[in-house]
């Protein structure tokens, strides 16, 4: 009776069985890697915390005290509209299979068909590639937020950042992230230098140019109002960096541990020699400029992370620190705009120079990876300028129209009343979209 039992219960198992061995035969659908994905997801964290509260606090505490709250806010209010529109339909412009090399299609509109799938390539989920993604689309609109502080109306900032969002940075992503056409010609980023902070540094620049300078600039002293939180503020942008550098490399394994050895080694040259710089130009290394030091470091070192080695990193954010720290001096000193937090200074200057010059230290006699078959130093070097040039024009001119545009329905100032006041009180005295 046992051996029928028996018998009759290995009958069974096996035709329970057949579907699952046939189904293997066939194929089945791929799974994600967990571990990969969990790294993904965690580095998706970081990045969201540089500008939830990251960005804030640091942006935040370089204003007067009286613009405070309304840097948090605009760092609020941009991160959840970006994060609306990437998920509606950035994500599938810059990244959907189907489109050509400038933009994506419609076939990923509100996340469709992410669930479950992967993207060819790559060993995590596509949602939480789509995740990664959003929180670049949210902190690269924040970063301009830096150049029109204490004097933008709050209805054109939002305006304007949903704008920019969804005309500069999703295509700008499609041709450099998203197999398009500059990604065709070998264009290498590994984590934002020209999509990030190309793009969002030159357009602060132009911004700064349009809403021209704060009351009193240069001539009356604006002093921060507390260097601590904005030190902290850096604190926490050197800290996600580890998510937004180390994360790109999209799986957990030596490539994202060389990505942040070369993140951190970067920023903390930086921020030790621009240390230097002011101790011999000014007489006094200070907290402001220890943070602004580093993240100048962290923008340089983005593009390049996954490309070169230590030494590399090393020079890399040397020079960061003493060329952002000129053209800090220049754009301010010498050109008179008042883009208020040196967006472009640190940030665009910052992430042109690492783009261009990782053509050099991805030499491998530099301890960097090495190039691509085909493709020598002098070639790279060539596609690498074609590209930020390129990106760097068409960013400059979609902010003009943009930010034009906007204007003509939403005014770009405030009064001169609510600016001397503070935006912080003027906020609470008139709805935020009030258009006279």
């Amino acid at each position: 009776m046992i051996q029928k039992v028996m018998k009759s219960a290995l009958c069974i198992s096996a035709l329970i069985a057949a579907p699952a061995m046939a189904q293997d035969a066939v194929g089945t659908l791929p799974e994600a890697n967990s571990g990969d994905s969990a790294w993904l997801l965690t580095a998706s964290a970081l990045v969201l915390m540089m500008t939830l509260p990251g960005l804030a606090l640091f942006y935040g505490g370089l204003v007067r005290a009286k613009n405070f709250l309304s840097v948090l806010v605009q760092c609020g209010a941009v991160a959840a509209l970006a994060s609306v529109i990437w998920i509606i339909m950035g994500y599938s412009l810059a990244f959907s299979a189907n489109g050509n090399g400038f933009l994506g299609s419609s076939e990923n509109f509100m996340f469709n068909g992410l669930l479950g799938s992967i993207r060819e390539g790559q060993t995590t989920g596509a949602l939480a590639f789509a995740l990664f993604q959003m929180t670049f689309a949210i902190i690269t609109p924040a970063l301009i937020i830096g150049a029109w502080v204490e004097r933008a109306r709050f209805g054109w900032v939002v305006a304007f950042s949903g704008l920019w969002s969804l005309l500069v940075y999703v295509p700008v992503t499609r041709w450099v992230w998203g197999n398009g056409f500059l990604a065709e010609q070998g264009v290498i980023d590994f984590a934002g230098g020209i999509v990030v902070h190309t793009t969002a540094g030159v357009s602060a620049l132009i911004v700064a140019l349009m809403l021209g300078k704060r009351i009193g600039f240069p001539k009356t002293l604006m002093l921060p109002h507390s260097p601590a939180l904005t030190v902290a503020g850096a604190g926490l942008l050197w800290v996600g960096w580890f998510g937004f550098n180390g994360g790109s490399a999209l799986a957990a394994n030596d490539a994202a541990a060389s990505a942040i050895i070369n993140t951190h080694i970067g920023a903390s040259a930086a921020a030790l020699v621009w240390l230097l710089i002011e101790r011999i130009k000014v007489g006094k290394a200070t907290a402001v400029g220890f943070a602004t030091g580093a993240v100048a470091g962290l923008a340089t070192i983005t593009p390049a992370a996954g490309v070169i080695g230590p030494v590399g990193a090393m020079i890399l954010g040397i020079l960061a620190a003493i060329i952002c720290f000129w053209f800090v001096g220049i754009v301010k000193g010498k050109l008179k705009i008042d883009d208020s937090l040196d967006v472009f200074a640190v940030h665009g200057v910052g992430g042109i120079l690492g783009s261009v010059l990782l053509a050099v230290f991805a030499s491998k006699a530099l301890g960097g990876a090495g190039y691509a078959e085909g493709t020598d130093m002098a070639s790279q070097l060539w596609v690498q300028l074609k590209a930020v040039t390129l990106v760097a024009v068409y960013s400059a001119v979609a902010t003009l129209i943009i930010g034009y545009v906007v204007s003509k329905l939403i005014p770009m100032r405030v009064s001169e009343d609510q600016e001397r006041d503070g935006l912080d009180l003027s906020s609470h005295g008139e709805r935020a979209w009030d258009l006279d």
